[in-house]
């Protein structure tokens, strides 16, 4: 296997490691209440889980891209199309999730997480497209 294979591959394991965490941050701040002994500061966590999960996964996703835009590959556009899916289902169940927070949890972050990464899964998804549309080249004959 290629190294954008192992790269695309890793891309998908942060995608979902990414939205487990925000999914399991916002059930803990749906389920907490005031009398829990532990009060949690939401916005270092999330720029934590910005900061370890989706950037690398993005940044992996975008070097898978580009050194396979040449030859084009079938299972890197399929793993790239799976994490942009993976992201944008994610955010979609946590967004709706936020109707639920204990108001001691407030914070600047969370009205703004899910869909700024909705957003941005879009153009992974687009990436990945381009990966299985692109057609391999003829190779030329040498006469001589």
């Amino acid at each position: 296997m290629a190294v954008e294979k192992y790269i695309a591959v890793a891309s998908l394991g942060l995608f979902i490691m990414f939205v487990a965490e925000i999914i399991t941050m916002y059930n803990f701040m749906q389920e907490s209440t005031e009398t829990a002994s532990i009060i949690l500061e939401p916005d270092p966590k999330f720029l934590q889980f910005i900061s370890i999960g989706v950037s690398p996964a993005i940044i992996m996703a975008v070097v898978s891209f580009i050194m396979s835009k040449r030859y084009g590959s079938k299972p890197i556009g399929r793993m790239i199309i799976a994490g942009g899916i993976i992201l944008f289902g994610g955010m979609m169940y946590a967004h709706f999730m936020t109707d639920g927070f204990d108001p001691v949890h407030e914070s600047e972050f969370f009205p703004i997480i899910t869909p700024l990464f909705m957003i941005v899964s879009i153009p992974i998804i687009i990436m990945g497209i381009r990966l299985l549309k692109v057609k391999k080249r003829k190779t030329k004959k040498d006469y001589f």
